[in-house]
């Protein structure tokens, strides 16, 4: 049986150059204007340049940005949840001209990728608004997908572009990073159907390990791919070494042979709720994904969201049939005392919050940092003993500045 199509075309489209193309680009960009690119533009050329963006060419222009804001679509009607954009200060060359844009996050910042310059257009305090406010539902510079957007510039530069390379994503994270190409491989390889994806910027405890079982027994799904971010975060997050280390360990010890897929994709997270939400399922479907996870608070940050928007956004705001994919909605889990299991707190509508096995971010933290491992109902001891290394090692070092 085929893999499910990609968004908007019939087979991935990524922008990823050959090595004879990447010759001639190299040898083209020393004799053209550079332009050093901010993180997230960077991180929509990886995401580009991987297939996961497929069926865009390159950055948006105005007219589109604006429209994807408003309407979640292109002008010329494709399904796009958030504005995929190039700003910057100022534009080096005219439209109709060659850029050579630089990586941003990697030392001598190489050249990233070439464009060609359709338009250059500057945005409005109007047109700032209407992006922020659709994309995150609020305009606070408290907001860290927010303030990434302001920090970058007026000038909005686009046109279709050649991919080089994925930045710093293959070099640190050999072993996880993937591109949509080479997970569709694999999902082939492993004969998998049915493939339910599982988005995460935070390592899995209990409650995440029996979501993603849950998910596999109730639809039936050949394979879950753990498909983790591996771009910026925000401070306080765990960097994606020591996620990468405790999901795998997880994998490893708690899941039967050929039934997860752990990898990596290369994004700057935008904390952007429903739009984040509705984005993941376009490059989860690119990346050969049936269904995609959507949990409480899915790609939120502090309370600019309602704890099931990034799931009533399909129903209300995503048209119909603009996506293959289906979503798999989440209730909150935790361990049942009662039970002796994880379950959807829905689901167990005769239990109070004593019943269950409930810690904050904030206590688990605290523990971890304390090397006091959380009760084996909330974390896998292995899992545990990763974390606690890790924030014993930054509370020392904090001790130490």
């Amino acid at each position: 049986m085929a893999l499910i199509a990609p968004h908007g075309a019939d087979e991935l489209r990524p922008l990823i150059v050959n090595d004879a193309r990447r010759g001639e680009l190299e040898a083209e960009a020393l004799t053209l204007p550079s332009l050093l690119m901010s993180s997230a533009a960077a991180a929509n050329a990886v995401m580009m340049g991987a297939g996961y963006f497929t069926p865009l060419t390159g950055y948006l222009n105005r007219a589109d940005a604006l429209s994807v804001a408003e309407n979640m679509c292109t002008t010329d009607g494709l399904f796009w949840p958030v504005p995929v954009v190039n700003l910057a200060e100022s534009c080096p060359v005219e439209a109709g001209e060659r850029l050579a844009l630089a990586d941003p996050n990697r030392e001598g910042q190489p050249l990233l990728a070439v464009m060609t310059v359709k338009a250059i257009d500057t945005l409005s305090d109007d047109d700032v608004a209407t992006i922020l406010g659709k994309t995150f539902r609020t305009d606070d510079p408290e907001h860290p997908g927010v303030a990434a957007f302001t920090a970058q510039g007026r000038t909005l530069i686009s046109g279709p572009i050649e991919v080089l390379n994925y930045s710093y994503f293959e070099e640190d994270f050999p072993d996880t990073f993937r591109t949509a190409m080479a997970i569709r491989d694999e999902i082939a390889e492993r004969g998998w159907e049915r493939v339910v994806a599982f988005q995460t910027r935070n390592p899995m405890h209990r409650a995440h390990e029996e979501l993603c079982r849950m998910a596999m027994e109730d639809l039936s799904a050949d394979g879950v791919l753990i498909h983790m971010l591996l771009g910026k975060l925000k401070p306080g997050d765990i960097p994606a070494d020591v996620r990468d280390a405790s999901i795998r360990k997880m994998v490893d010890l708690y899941f039967p042979p050929n039934s997860v897929m752990v990898t990596g994709y290369g994004f700057d997270m935008l904390y952007a709720g429903p739009r984040e939400a509705a984005l993941h399922a376009v490059f989860r479907q690119n990346a050969g994904c049936t269904h995609l996870i959507v949990g409480r608070d899915h790609a939120g940050v502090g309370s600019y969201y309602g704890g099931f928007d990034a799931q009533t956004i399909f129903d209300e705001e995503v048209p119909e049939g603009a996506l293959a994919l289906e979503i798999y909605r989440a209730d909150h889990t935790a361990f049942s005392k009662k039970l002796g299991r994880v379950v959807m707190m829905r689901d167990a509508p005769d239990h109070s919050p004593e019943d269950f096995v409930l810690l904050s971010g904030t206590k688990v933290r605290e523990m971890l940092g304390q090397g006091i491992a959380p009760p084996p109902e909330f974390s896998r001891p292995e899992v545990a003993e990763i974390l606690m290394a890790y924030y014993q090692e930054i509370d020392g070092t904090a001790k130490m500045d």
